[in-house]
């Protein structure tokens, strides 16, 4: 497979000059690419054209010591490992620091030329293109993803979401939702940032407990509900989905009203 037939499936899926797109991706999941990662970055930039602004997750979970990810990591340590372990945490810097668990595409996205980062030192966002500014600027670093996000700019917007190789799962747009049901559960974080040139500290907050253990069946029911126009197509072995993002957001805040039982 090579760039120009990625941006022709692209675009017929209906990723759109000027548009505003979300993307997760699975590059494993697209095959062999000639050129790869960057060949995949450049068809995703052909297809919004030059006025057209993409935006990936460059989430950092592992600076965080309340995650799934450093439970898994210290998992087995005496205590003595775990805190050499957590001692040794680098703190969120949103110009050096690599994203972890959301795949490769981001990546490249961060360390492209003109790109531009959200300063959330554990959900951040990062964008290239003439709105990218828009989208990440004013990102608090105590709002994971609500309305001091991108996701909620990318909401106004009237973003796209592109499921490239993976599942509903991995949808954080859905998240947005989670903020916006009543009295949504809420709990305390912990993770590492910088502090000064050198120097690194602790810093707690309190956020809307997030939970995608659900997702996979909320884009299910979404999926088959009619309600949300989902593209469905390949592009290059990658099944993939297009959604728009206000549409998926406003259907999964009404989902998660009524199927999840949160214990207050």
């Amino acid at each position: 497979m090579d760039e120009r037939r990625l941006t022709a499936q692209l675009s017929a899926l209906g990723v759109e000059q000027g548009g505003f797109l979300l993307v997760h991706s699975s590059l494993r999941a697209l095959g062999p690419v000639a050129g790869g990662g960057a060949a995949v970055l450049r068809a995703l930039r052909g297809a919004l054209g030059p006025q057209g602004t993409l935006v990936v997750p460059t989430f950092t979970a592992h600076n965080s010591d309340t995650s799934t990810a450093y439970r898994e990591r210290v998992r087995g340590l005496d205590a003595a490992g775990a805190a050499a372990y957590r001692a040794a945490m680098e703190p969120f810097d949103p110009g050096s620091m690599a994203s972890s668990g959301v795949g490769i595409l981001p990546e490249l996205v961060r360390a492209a030329p003109g790109a531009l980062r959200s300063a959330h030192p554990q959900t951040s966002f990062a964008a290239l293109g003439p709105y990218a500014e828009k989208v990440v600027s004013g990102h608090r670093a105590d709002c994971h993803l609500g309305e001091d996000s991108p996701l909620a700019r990318l909401y106004e917007l009237g973003a796209r979401v592109l499921l490239l190789g993976t599942g509903f799962a991995v949808c954080s747009a859905f998240h947005l939702a989670e903020y916006r049901v009543p009295a949504p559960p809420r709990r305390v974080y912990r993770c590492v940032v910088r502090d000064g040139a050198t120097g690194r500290r602790w810093w707690s907050y309190e956020d809307v407990a997030l939970d995608d253990g659900d997702f996979g069946a909320l884009g299910a029911d979404l999926e088959g509900s009619g309600r949300v126009a989902v593209r469905s197509g390949t592009v290059g072995a990658a099944p993939s989905r297009l959604m728009g993002l206000a549409e998926a957001v406003d259907y999964a805040q009404d989902w998660l009203s009524r199927n999840r039982v949160v214990d207050r």
